[in-house]
């Protein structure tokens, strides 16, 4: 059977967002869903449980999906709840702070929590090397960052939410990887544990990259 996306599909990718508590899951995410000008304001509070944005983004080469992001709170005590949910996600950035080498070194640990036995393709991972502007309290360098992610079959990429620095980039990246494992077969619209559905009959009207309000888990 022929799995390959449709061209002019709407999709919706369930993606999460993973790491250390204050490596900056939450600034990062506003800063996508809601603007930069979110991140310029007051440092959002730790994350309990879950919290969820949403955008939608374009597909090459018409189509266009709708991204579930999900913020899981990263400290030790929500992990029971955050795991409810490593199971139906089609993509995860992997996120650490480069200032502190700690986040770094726990990549690995929420790669493997994260993928939980899946079989290659599952999920598709991006690791994001966060607050890169503090070049000057650098702990962990783009390279050796670089060869982890090589390492693990991921790509890799920098951000920094306060200057609006390559956000983008990274959930664009995470969705591409998506879309390539849509096209490969890796992932199917019909199984719901893959963490896409194929949204038929969705008004082609609507503008694409629009932002949407966050809405809260409560868990």
């Amino acid at each position: 059977m022929d799995t390959a996306p449709e061209p002019d599909g709407h999709y919706q990718y369930r993606v999460l967002v993973l790491g250390d508590a204050a490596v900056g899951k939450s600034s990062l995410l506003r800063c996508y869903a809601e603007g930069p000008g979110a991140a310029g304001g007051p440092a959002p509070c730790p994350t309990v449980g879950v919290d969820f944005y949403s955008r939608t983004v374009r597909l090459p080469p018409a189509g266009r999906a709708k991204l579930q992001l999900w913020d899981t709170a990263g400290q030790e005590r929500f992990r029971s709840i955050t795991r409810s949910f490593y199971r139906s996600a089609a993509g995860a950035l992997l996120v650490f702070d480069v200032t502190n080498r700690a986040s770094f070194e726990h990549v690995t640990e929420w790669y493997h929590e994260a993928a939980g036995g899946r079989a290659a393709g599952k999920v598709a991972f991006v690791l994001v090397g966060h607050k890169c502007d503090l070049a000057g309290e650098r702990a962990v360098s783009a390279e050796e960052a670089g060869r982890l992610a090589a390492s693990l079959g991921m790509a890799f990429v920098e951000t920094s939410a306060r200057s609006n620095l390559n956000v983008e980039l990274a959930f664009e990246t995470v969705a591409g990887r998506i879309h390539e494992a849509l096209r490969r077969g890796a992932l199917a619209p019909h199984d719901a544990s893959d963490g896409v559905k194929l949204i038929p009959g969705e008004s082609r009207g609507r503008p694409p990259q629009q932002r949407e309000p966050r809405r809260r888990c409560r868990c």
